[in-house]
């Protein structure tokens, strides 16, 4: 029986291929991404049922707590199953208060990666995106030659497999590519935050993967009557309109929604069992006009 997760189709990330539908580990972690959770056993639960719908692409960062998330997910799939990739980023830390501190330097990079490998249980991380602090906000430019080499090398070492880049320009995506092989691009991008438009078709062209972060809307969910309207006709949630409309944009992007909850992890996982007229997506592409 085909799963709705195996229903997203599927695209290469790196060596592996993934389906479309994955999930975000970050809300996982206690609040503002920081400390434990509250029900550590729920948190558990709720990465144990992704897997056994089919999710075989998870999103961490050992910056989640820190360390908590990725313990979870130690504690909830290790040993991992053979199709199952794990994805994580590196370049922060956090301060006593829960500050997100940029941690670029060749040490700090270094460490960054050890501390990956040891709280998920692994020899080799599968992928690891180079996250630019350059601004904490927001893509800025800037050279990532610097941290990316640094990453580059530890490629070379053997403790990490394939590397993307986040929270990044096309600039700067243009100068990755000059320094080793980027297999995914992960910025933020929903059906009303469309800055990378032209960057996802450029990607697609290339058979490069881009993975929005906060599908959902992130700490902000998408306020739009449109989508609101159109999910009240389908009978389904804004969320699971937001999540399909990402699915029909490109085939190369790959969603990563997030969750500690069971039953919101069963609404974002049956996001592909809508389905989205032409007349629907065209009425969609109004959100990103009144979001400006």
């Amino acid at each position: 029986m085909t799963t709705s997760v195996q229903k997203s189709g599927s695209f290469t990330l790196g060596d592996r291929t993934v389906y479309r539908l994955g999930y975000g580990a970050m809300q996982l972690a206690g609040p503002g991404v920081f400390g434990p959770p509250k029900d550590r056993a729920a948190a558990v639960a709720v990465l144990r049922e992704a897997v056994a719908q089919g999710v075989n692409h998870i999103d961490t960062g050992d910056f989640y707590g820190p360390h908590v998330t990725n313990q979870i997910i130690r504690e909830a799939l290790h040993p991992y199953p053979d199709d199952l990739t794990i994805v994580t980023k590196i370049s922060a830390r956090r301060g006593a208060d829960g500050s997100w501190i940029p941690a670029m330097s060749p040490a700090e990079l270094t460490q960054a990666v050890h501390d990956n490998l040891r709280n998920l249980g692994l020899d080799v991380l599968d992928v690891v995106n180079l996250r630019s602090m350059l601004d904490v906000h927001g893509p800025a430019e800037g050279s990532l030659e610097a941290p990316l080499s640094v990453l580059a090398d530890l490629q070379r070492k053997g403790l990490v497999r394939h590397i993307g880049l986040s929270n990044v320009t096309p600039t700067q995506v243009a100068e990755g590519r000059k320094i080793c092989e980027i297999v995914c691009v992960q910025n933020y991008y929903n059906l009303a935050h469309r800055n990378d438009d032209h960057l996802i078709d450029d990607l697609a062209r290339a058979g490069t993967a881009y993975v929005p972060f906060f599908p959902l809307g992130g700490f902000n969910p998408l306020q739009s009557q449109v989508l609101s309207d159109v999910a009240a006709r389908l009978g389904v949630t804004a969320m699971q309109v937001a999540l399909g409309w990402l699915l029909r944009r490109a085939p190369n992007i790959l969603l990563i929604p997030g969750t500690s909850s069971m039953a919101h992890l069963k609404e974002n996982l049956t996001a592909t069992e809508i389905a989205l007229s032409d007349d629907v997506i065209s009425e969609l592409e109004g959100v990103a006009a009144k979001a400006a």
